[in-house]
C-alpha cells in the first residue's frame, strides 16, 4: 500500500465521523423542536453513521499499515469485513426506524409539530451527503477500497431518505401527518436496502469472485502483447479481499534459453502488476512444442480469435 493512498483513507474516514456526528446532533435538535418520527429517523440513520464512521476510522488505521511478519501481504484484506461492519450498522438503523414507524402507525399517534426548521435542516444534510457520495465515492474507486465504497453508497442513500422525510414534514404541516410514519417508512427501506448492497459487494471480496471483464481483457491483453509470446490459456483472476490475484500460462518458442524465459515471464508480471487492482501475479512459461497449449475461451475471446491457435 502506497502512503498516498493510506493517507487518503484515514483522511476520509475521519472527515465522515466528524460530519456525520455533527448532522447527528442538528437532526437530533430538529427532532425535539418538531417531534417530526421521519426527522428522528434521520437523525438515528446519522447517529449509526457516526458508530460506524468510527469503526471504519479504526478500521482503515488497520487496513494501512504496512506488511509484516505475520502479514507480508499487508492489511488491505481486513477492509471487506469492515465494510460488512458497516452493514451490520445499516441494518441495525433500518430496523430501528421501521420498528417505530410502524408502532405510531399501528397506535395512530401520528402527530407531528410543524415548522420550516425541519425542512430547511433535512435538505441541507440532503446537500451536506451528496457532497460526500461525490467525494468518497471518488477516493474509493480511485484507491480500490471496498469500505469507502460501502460508506458512499450509505451517504447516496441518506439523500434519497432526507428528502423521503422532506416529505413527510411537509405532508404533515399540510394537515396529512399520516404522511410522517410513511415517509419514515420509505427510509427504513432505503437503509435496508442499502445493506443489502454493502453485504453482496463486500461478500464478493471474500469469496474470491471475478473482477469486472474489462480488467480481465486488460490482464490477457498484456500478456499477449509482449513480442514472445505466442499464446496463453488457464488465466484466472480473482479477488483476495479488495486486490486481484492473477494466475496464467503463457506459450513460447522452445529453443528459448532459460535466462530469456525468464526475463519474458518479468516483463509479463511487471507489466500486469502495473495496473492499480492487481496485488499479485504468478505466470507459468510453457514451451509452445510441448504440446501443453489448451482452449481458453475468454483468452480466445479477449484476443478476439474466437477460433484458438492449436
Amino acid at each position: 500500500m502506497t502512503d498516498e493512498r493510506a493517507s487518503a483513507l484515514r483522511r476520509v474516514g475521519l472527515l465522515l465521523l466528524a460530519v456525520n456526528l455533527a448532522l447527528a446532533l442538528v437532526k437530533g435538535g430538529a427532532w425535539v423542536a418538531t417531534g417530526s418520527l421521519a426527522v428522528q429517523s434521520e437523525a438515528i440513520n446519522s447517529l449509526a453513521d457516526s458508530v460506524y464512521s468510527l469503526v471504519t476510522v479504526a478500521g482503515l488505521y488497520l487496513t494501512t499499515q504496512p506488511p509484516d511478519f505475520e502479514h507480508p501481504h499487508g492489511h488491505e484484506r481486513i477492509e471487506p469485513f469492515v465494510g460488512l461492519f458497516v452493514a451490520l450498522g445499516i441494518f441495525a438503523a433500518g430496523g430501528t426506524v421501521l420498528y417505530q414507524a410502524g408502532i405510531s402507525l399501528l397506535s395512530g399517534d401520528v402527530s407531528v409539530s410543524r415548522g420550516p426548521v425541519a425542512v430547511a435542516v433535512l435538505a441541507a444534510a440532503a446537500a451536506i451527503k451528496y457532497g460526500l457520495y461525490r467525494y468518497v465515492l471518488a477516493v474509493g474507486d480511485r484507491h480500490n477500497s471496498p469500505a469507502l465504497t460501502a460508506t458512499a453508497l450509505d451517504n447516496r442513500n441518506d439523500i434519497l431518505t432526507a428528502s423521503a422525510a422532506i416529505v413527510g414534514v411537509v405532508g404533515a404541516g399540510a394537515g396529512y401527518p399520516v404522511l410522517d410514519p410513511v415517509a419514515a417508512v420509505v427510509v427504513a427501506a432505503s437503509i435496508l436496502y442499502t445493506g443489502v448492497e454493502v453485504v453482496r459487494d463486500n461478500m464478493g471480496y471474500l469469496v474470491g469472485r471475478a473482477p469486472p471483464e474489462d480488467l480481465r481483457r486488460e490482464i490477457i491483453e498484456r500478456a499477449l502483447a509482449h513480442p514472445d509470446v505466442e499464446g496463453a490459456h488457464d488465466a484466472i483472476a480473482h479477488y483476495v479481499g479488495p486486490e486481484v490475484d492473477v494466475s496464467l500460462h503463457i506459450e513460447v518458442e522452445g529453443d528459448r534459453t532459460l535466462l530469456e524465459a525468464h526475463d519474458i515471464e518479468t516483463a509479463i508480471i511487471e507489466s500486469i502488476t502495473e495496473i492499480p487492482e492487481v496485488d499479485d501475479v504468478f505466470v507459468h512459461v510453457d514451451p509452445r512444442e510441448a504440446g501443453e497449449w489448451k482452449a481458453d475461451a475468454e483468452v480466445d475471446r479477449f484476443a478476439g480469435d474466437p477460433g484458438g491457435d492449436e
